[in-house]
């Protein structure tokens, strides 16, 4: 552990951190009992405290010790003291750190009972979610998961101490804020003192780190708690922490090169075999294009093409239909992927998840293609379509025809999955980079106006020379950057607008009035009046990264109480009703479904 401690009645060494060098020193340990080795006279308990497991060797010539070694359960709580011996060769444990020694023990006193728990600590079965969080401190036990939140430990502190290198100041941000809707929905707060009003939890400290560059602290960060009420996934939970970092004076290479300085350690320290920085950077177009995605997953190949004018003029109607009214196609090489027929009609429904009709499946034989399609093509277009997509017999082509964003999304996913099932992600491998270049706004068919990509305080990139560069804002690109591994995004951020006029304008564009500008966003708007430098900055998940670096499914393996898909917390069984006189002093009646 490195770490020392004061020794006590309870004890004096960790367990985990003894060594061979030590023998013949007298040691007082702590911890649960983990295993328990009854010979009939030795017995033989594997103590576990946070820093390791010690073998405890009990003799029945020490009799007090022996007597309760061999009524000892699994958790039980318990002190030794006693001599650290060194084992004997064929005894030693060489999976164990502490595997060259045990602890002679003359001396133990139970501390704490354990009833019997509801699933083993000491091995790594399977045990149902629900059971887990229920049971979380014991869950926390388990080797796995005890790791898991050390690695957080040294990654949050590898992060500090990497930032302040860097000239960053932490400061922290108010929890309880006002609501500005713009995004996902806010947990809200009632105000006891101010019936009827009401704080929400941030989703972020956007704003208030913007206000902290007006400020004048120009390196801010912050181990930051954030709140969503939105629906949960693997990667999603209703709070959750990120690094949140704001620089002034700086472009997007100063905020990215930062960015990399102080996570490339944690990264190299997790075991993570990724390049030095810089690291690469991918526009969003062409991640589009390629991928299908703006969070690709470079570990392998299998990249997406675009063939519209390869089999433009061709016979097969249902591409020429969608050429005609300005969508694509698209096409993926899946490589020798032998699927049977049931299992190609399988593919139509991964990418119906993704808006698409269907998918055309086309098998690569050695005179062309083997599949019924094939007549509606000439050779000219099979040739063409093979050597963009580098196809050799036997490999399994993947055409999807549709508008652009619909046919990315669905080669993206069908990418994703074959690649999976195949087997053809390296779980030693990992890969990272920047997607830069996206688009400022997006609209929303549902809301019927143009919402941000990012969120409203993202500058865009304004074209030179245009008196209104906002007259169709669906063009406009962003100064945004998100940083991408293994698939999973876990950043993203931007060159703030620092100027309050532009500040505006794009309020304007996603259908915020002055007014309602003035009313949500007034503070920042005259903090920006008041001299406020260019600045940028980024938020990175903590929860996904711990995630990333354990090998981890899911975050809710990395945080130490989460809450489940639905939102509970089975530990505590929040949310939970309150007491009606609690309603009353806060001015709520709850109305009935």
């Amino acid at each position: 552990m490195g770490t020392p401690l004061r020794p006590n009645r309870y004890r004096d060494r960790w367990c985990g951190e003894l060594r061979k060098g030590e023998v013949g020193q007298q040691v007082r340990v702590a911890g649960w009992v983990h295993r328990r080795r009854d010979h009939g006279g030795l017995v033989f308990i594997d103590l576990r405290d946070r820093s390791g497991i010690l073998q405890l060797l009990f003799r029945p010539e020490h009799g007090e010790a022996h007597r309760l070694a061999r009524q000892l359960r699994p958790e039980q709580v318990v002190t030794a003291t006693g001599t650290l011996l060194a084992r004997d060769p064929e005894n030693v444990n060489p999976n164990l750190p502490t595997g060259e020694v045990e602890l002679e023990v003359v001396e133990a006193a139970l501390l704490s009972k354990a009833r019997t728990p509801p699933f083993p600590v000491a091995e790594e079965s399977e045990v149902d979610e629900l059971t887990r969080l229920r049971y979380r401190p014991l869950d926390l036990r388990r080797p796995r998961m005890a790791a898991n939140l050390l690695l957080r430990d040294r990654v949050v502190a590898t992060i500090r101490e990497n930032l302040r290198r860097l000239g960053f100041v932490e400061v922290e941000t108010p929890i309880l804020t006002r609501s500005t809707p713009e995004g996902a929905r806010d947990f809200l707060v009632p105000s006891r003192l101010n019936p009827g009003s009401f704080y929400a939890l941030p989703q972020s400290p956007q704003l208030f780190k913007q206000l902290l560059m007006v400020a004048g602290v120009e390196r801010y960060f912050q181990i930051a708690r954030c709140f969503r009420d939105e629906d949960l996934r693997a990667d999603r939970q209703p709070e959750f922490t990120q690094l949140d970092l704001e620089m002034a004076f700086v472009e997007e290479d100063d905020v990215i090169a930062a960015v990399e300085s102080a996570m490339a350690p944690v990264f190299a320290a997790a075991g993570l075999d990724l390049p030095n920085p810089p690291w690469p950077r991918l526009p969003y177009d062409e991640a589009m294009l390629r991928y299908g995605t703006d969070r690709p997953d470079l570990r392998f190949g299998m990249e997406i093409a675009d063939v519209g004018e390869l089999v433009a003029g061709c016979q097969f109607r249902v591409f020429t239909s969608v050429l005609a009214e300005g969508g694509v196609v698209r096409g993926l090489n899946a490589g020798p992927l032998p699927l049977s027929r049931s299992e190609q009609e399988g593919l139509n429904e991964v990418v119906k998840g993704y808006g698409a009709q269907a998918v055309a499946p086309i098998y690569v034989g050695n005179g062309g293609w083997d599949s019924n399609l094939a007549k509606f093509f000439s050779p000219e277009q099979v040739a063409a379509v093979n050597d963009r997509l580098g196809a050799r017999p036997g490999d399994l082509l993947l055409f999807v025809a549709d508008r652009e964003e619909v046919a990315a999304a669905a080669l993206g996913g069908l990418r994703l999955q074959l690649a999976q099932r195949a087997g053809r992600i390296p779980p030693d491998r990992h890969a990272i980079l920047w997607v830069v270049d996206f688009p400022l706004l997006e609209y929303s068919a549902g809301e019927r106006r143009y919402v941000s990509r990012h969120h409203p305080f993202t500058s865009p990139k304004l074209p030179p020379g245009e008196d209104d560069p906002f007259a169709d804002p669906g063009r406009l690109r962003s100064r945004a950057y998100d940083l991408v591994l293994d698939g999973v995004e876990i950043g993203g951020g931007s060159i703030r607008i620092h100027d309050p006029i532009l500040q505006r304008q794009v309020f304007e564009a996603i259908g915020i009035d002055p007014e309602q500008a003035q009313a949500r966003f007034g503070f920042l708007l005259e903090a920006l009046s008041l001299g406020a430098p260019p600045h940028g900055g980024i938020a990175l998940g903590i929860d996904r990264i711990v995630a990333l670096c354990a090998g981890a499914e899911s975050i809710r393996d990395v945080i130490p109480f989460p809450k489940t898909a639905s939102g509970q917390d089975p530990l505590t069984g929040a949310p939970a009703p309150v007491d009606p006189q609690q309603l009353r002093e806060l001015g709520i009646r709850l109305l009935s479904s």
